[in-house]
């Protein structure tokens, strides 16, 4: 596992312990300082599972368009409401059925082999990550830091917050978004492009950031037979559901406020992040509505109920920051697919 090799970006590092740290933890021995990469702010790190990131950024290498790199293939196409049983469609201030249609795009690596049943992950808000995660996914397999994955990058049907499609999809508190993906995304992709998925949960990842991350951290908590690997950037674990549901009334609120720490343990690898800046970084708690306090909260619960996480503080930077995706996509990746075997 590495990290600090791609976190920690200056040549020299004061290991101090993160102020979003439950005050209760045990001090834990610093880990060895480790290689810098330059034009960047060092990480600080106290036990190589909570991170301090920022002030400055810089854009990870695995970035970078590299000669020799096979590139992967990417197939776009459109999803019509009209085609789902499960979503027909609804817009905030609107009654009634509302048409909606959905972008999707698929990274397909050259190294990819039809029948084989390949690892892949689902990018919620995924036209958002189009240029950063295919070439991620190229450098990283070909140097064979991660497995040859497919990526697939689906856009919500539309709008944000409360009462729209988007919102309906990613903040519902449930297993119907995972339901949807199962039954009516991956076997048209399947099908249209001679692609073959891996069944086991261990090959199967998700992520997004805001209302994408939570549907994301969603769909492995109800469906951990189905989805193990889970990447958020500025989760929305607040009171965002809509229409309200007494099973779940406080929305994804409820995942720090109740559930992690009540529920049996589940076989989950997250990474989260949340930024200095991010929303309601300086709202009180009693709206339910702070981003910061949020993700800080679900970072203690994991910990407290010893999940493997790593969880990241952004200095200087807001809510989905482009810049600290840049910097931390790929090492995030390598970590939460770390140990992962083809089956």
């Amino acid at each position: 596992m590495k990290p600090v090799n791609k976190l920690i970006l200056g040549a020299a590092l004061t290991w101090i312990s993160l102020a979003i740290v439950n005050a209760t933890s045990a001090a834990e021995p610093a880990p060895a300082p480790a290689a810098a990469i330059t034009n960047a702010s060092p990480a600080r790190t106290k036990d190589n599972v909570e991170f301090i990131i920022g002030p400055v950024y810089a854009n990870a290498p695995e970035l970078t368009v590299r000669d020799g790199v096979p590139v992967g293939d990417i197939k776009e196409f459109t999803m019509n409401s009209e085609d789902s049983k499960i979503y027909p469609g609804i817009a905030r201030g609107r009654t009634g059925t509302v048409p909606y249609q959905r972008k999707v795009a698929v990274y397909i690596p050259k190294q990819y082999v039809a029948g084989t049943p390949a690892p892949f992950i689902i990018a919620q808000d995924g036209l958002g990550y189009r240029n950063s995660l295919p070439k991620a996914l190229d450098n990283m397999i070909h140097d064979k830091r991660l497995p040859v994955m497919i990526a697939i990058m689906i856009n919500s049907g539309g709008g944000d917050s409360k009462g729209s499609q988007r919102g309906l999809e990613y903040d519902t508190v449930s297993g119907l978004y995972t339901e949807f993906i199962e039954t009516e995304v991956l076997p048209k992709i399947a099908k249209d492009y001679n692609l073959t998925f891996t069944t086991d949960p261990e090959g199967r990842a998700t992520m997004g950031g805001s209302s994408g991350g939570a549907a994301a951290f969603t769909m492995g908590w109800f469906r951990p037979d189905l989805y193990r690997k889970i990447l958020t950037y500025s989760g929305t674990y607040v009171d965002q559901q809509s229409p309200f549901n007494p099973i779940s009334p406080q929305g994804a609120w409820g995942y720090h406020q109740y559930w992690i720490g009540a529920s049996p343990k589940k076989p989950l690898r997250i990474w989260l992040h949340v930024s200095e800046n991010d929303n309601g970084a300086k709202a009180s708690e009693a709206g339910l509505h702070n981003w910061v306090l949020a993700n800080q909260r679900m970072a203690a619960a994991l910990k407290a109920k010893g999940y493997a996480y790593r969880y990241v503080f952004a200095e200087n930077a807001g809510h989905t920051d482009g810049k600290v995706t840049r910097q931390t996509l790929p090492e995030a990746l390598a970590w939460l697919w770390e140990g992962y075997t083809p089956k």
